[in-house]
């Protein structure tokens, strides 16, 4: 009988490391997938598709009408930028910087996540491919906007506009945790 609990105990402990790093890579049931920000960009779109016009743009007197005309299409194409559908409803976790949207002091409940700091700050906005709205009940304290954080939760293909930028993607927030290699 001791014979067969040790083998037992031995058999855990060995299963165990698999065990748990199979959970960790679960949230609410669902497995999780870490992404990179290209990874929210189709294969065939490009950055350098909507900048092309920025040549002809930098070669125009900032007076000409033209100039204006050209600003405007570069502006729609980025608010407008391709997501992947595919990605609907899927569990994922990404890293990120906030840009506040609806809070309570610092406790904020919903906030663009981008891929680098001082985007939606700055004009233009990234693609609206690379700008997820997330919307995280309890809240989240941001004392540093300098501060990199990781979101875990549910990507939606979802477009959301507001005075500041155009997201391609929202995320109902599960995890927040700081952003830590």
């Amino acid at each position: 009988m001791k014979v067969l609990v040790i083998r037992c105990v031995l058999m855990l402990m060995v299963l165990m490391p698999s065990f748990a790093s199979a959970t960790e890579n679960m949230l609410n049931g669902q497995p999780v997938e870490e992404m990179e920000w290209d990874q929210l960009m189709p294969a065939d779109f490009s950055l350098e598709s909507i900048f092309k016009q920025s040549d002809e743009l930098a070669m125009i007197d900032d007076f000409d009408p033209r100039a204006q005309k050209l600003l405007d299409e570069m502006m729609v194409a980025m608010q407008s930028a391709p997501v992947i559908p595919e990605l609907d409803g899927k569990m994922i976790k990404v890293p990120g910087y906030v840009v506040p949207m609806e809070s309570d002091g610092l406790n904020v409940t919903e906030f663009f996540l981008v891929p680098y700091f001082g985007a939606c700050i700055h004009v233009p906005p990234p693609p609206s491919n690379q700008i997820i709205y997330v919307r995280f009940e309890p809240g989240t304290k941001v004392e540093n906007l300098y501060d990199a954080i990781w979101v875990t939760g549910r990507l939606k293909t979802e477009t959301v506009s507001t005075d500041m930028a155009t997201s391609g993607y929202s995320m109902e927030a599960f995890q927040i945790a700081p952003y830590e290699l």
